[in-house]
């Protein structure tokens, strides 16, 4: 027997719960179906018990300052296993709460591993979905109008580097670790990587992190990357960059033992244990592509602007399609999604008005174009840089190392970029979305009365700076 739907959607991350929220609210009878737990990797394996752990970190980070604050702390110690279970906490609290929507908006949720079958006696496109059941049961079948691929990603690794899950890991054991090690290596210097190295770094661990590229974040500004690393350097993490790792190198008797090229000069590093962080891959294994029509470029799903494949009925959103494989973007592209299947007029998703973070030590925020990528596409750009150190508030907080950085076309006045190094910047990047997304100039930005003291004074002194009238620098 085979259940019918309006919808089902494959995977029941950030980007196919949000999207099934949302195709209940528009009328649409949906399904999920997950082979883990709802909430998926961000809320289980990534964004969420990450930050609780740099939370935990910062935390104890601040208590061993609080001389600087007047507060005296003696013998500030750490206990890992309640950090863990705090983290835990967090996560079974949230993971209830996707749960209850997902009875709220009275959306069906087949515990199981989906694959899309080719047409079928059930339908005559390709679409229908079996369920191999997580508690062994039958095979269910379900024949939906509509499919979204939501499937998402797991870590990658380099040749060679064969993760045992204790000694060599991907962030999926480290989020495990039962008690934190002596030394860590951490292969690949990308957001995921430089989260890890803040957080173990002020946990006490000696860390070491080795960059293929010239720079830490690559993604980002030049400004924030050159920052990004002087800081992290301050905090004791030895960063190396233009380093191929030899995965073939790698020795796990007794320390963790890898050798990388460095500028072309052979180098040894170890460690007792090491982190390999260098990228996600989609997971489109197995799913029942080839029973479609449906294309993939560079192990992605191929999709339009609606984020259909070229099986018109069937979607495909988050990591699986490629792109900035971040939570927000992925509820983003789920919303836009069903409400392209509902018959709506969704606005075409603007990937260049999307924030992009760093939950780092100091933290990093962003949107736009970064200045090279303003110079080369041809752009006659102007700059403002703001510092937190000339903010009442940064001194109050004792954190004052970092900047805003606004960058403009000189023609138009609209602002092409702005990216945040310092305290809070996460917090207050939105801003600057939101000024993009109104294709705000620097005057507007600078117009708008920030108060007094607070860290978003920075926002507007840069765009002040934009035009030379930076007030208190």
């Amino acid at each position: 027997m085979a259940e019918e739907f309006d919808l089902v959607i494959l995977g029941g991350g950030t980007g196919g719960y949000v999207a099934a929220i949302r195709a209940a609210q528009l009328g649409l009878s949906t399904a999920i179906v997950e082979k883990g737990k709802l909430g998926g990797t961000c809320l289980h394996k990534g964004c969420i018990p990450s930050k609780a752990l740099l939370r935990s970190a910062e935390v104890y980070r601040t208590a061993k300052q609080g001389a600087e604050f007047g507060v005296l702390t003696e013998d500030v110690k750490l206990d890992f296993r309640r950090v863990q279970e705090r983290k835990e906490n967090i996560v079974t609290q949230l993971h209830r709460g996707v749960q209850h929507l997902m009875k709220q908006g009275k959306i069906t949720v087949y515990e199981g591993f989906g694959r899309i079958l080719g047409p079928s006696i059930f339908s005559p496109m390709p679409g229908t979905i079996s369920v191999e059941m997580k508690d062994g049961s039958d095979n269910v079948m379900l024949v939906p109008k509509n499919v979204i691929i939501a499937t998402g990603s797991r870590p990658k690794t380099l040749q060679g580097l064969k993760i045992d899950g204790t000694k060599v890991m991907t962030s999926d054991e480290a989020l495990q670790l039962e008690s934190l090690p002596q030394s860590i290596l951490i292969i690949g210097g990308g957001v995921i990587g430089i989260e890890w190295a803040s957080m173990l770094s002020d946990f006490g661990v000696d860390v070491t992190v080795i960059e293929y590229a010239d720079r830490i974040i690559p993604s980002e500004d030049r400004d924030i990357s050159k920052e990004l690393e002087r800081l992290l350097k301050k905090k004791g993490i030895r960063i190396v960059t233009n380093a191929k790792v030899d995965g073939e190198s790698l020795k796990t008797e007794g320390d963790v033992q890898v050798t990388a090229e460095v500028n072309g000069t052979p180098e040894q590093f170890a460690a007792e244990k090491m982190l390999v962080s260098v990228g996600r891959a989609a997971n489109i294994e197995d799913i029942g592509l080839s029973n479609t029509e449906i294309e993939t470029e560079n192990d992605y799903i191929s999709v339009n602007e609606f984020f259909q494949t070229k099986e018109s009925h069937i979607y495909a959103i988050g990591d699986v399609i490629g792109g900035l494989q971040l939570a927000h973007v992925a509820s983003h592209e789920g919303l836009t999604a069903v409400e392209h299947i509902a018959g709506e007029k969704p606005d075409k998703l603007d990937y260049m008005r999307i924030s992009r973070c760093v939950y780092s030590d100091p933290e990093v925020a962003s949107v736009g174009l970064t200045e090279e990528q303003s110079l080369d596409r041809g752009f006659d750009i102007k700059i403002g840089k703001f510092p937190f150190k000339a903010i009442g508030k940064a001194l109050v907080f004792g954190e004052s190392d970092g900047f805003v950085k606004i960058i403009a076309d000189r023609s138009t006045d609209d602002i092409l970029g702005v990216h945040m190094i310092g305290p809070h910047v996460t917090d207050m990047i939105s801003e600057a979305g939101l000024a993009m997304v109104l294709d705000a100039a620097p005057w507007e930005v600078a117009g708008t009365v920030h108060p007094h003291p607070s860290l978003s004074e920075a926002v507007g002194e840069a765009a002040l700076a934009v035009d030379g009238r930076a007030i208190h620098l």
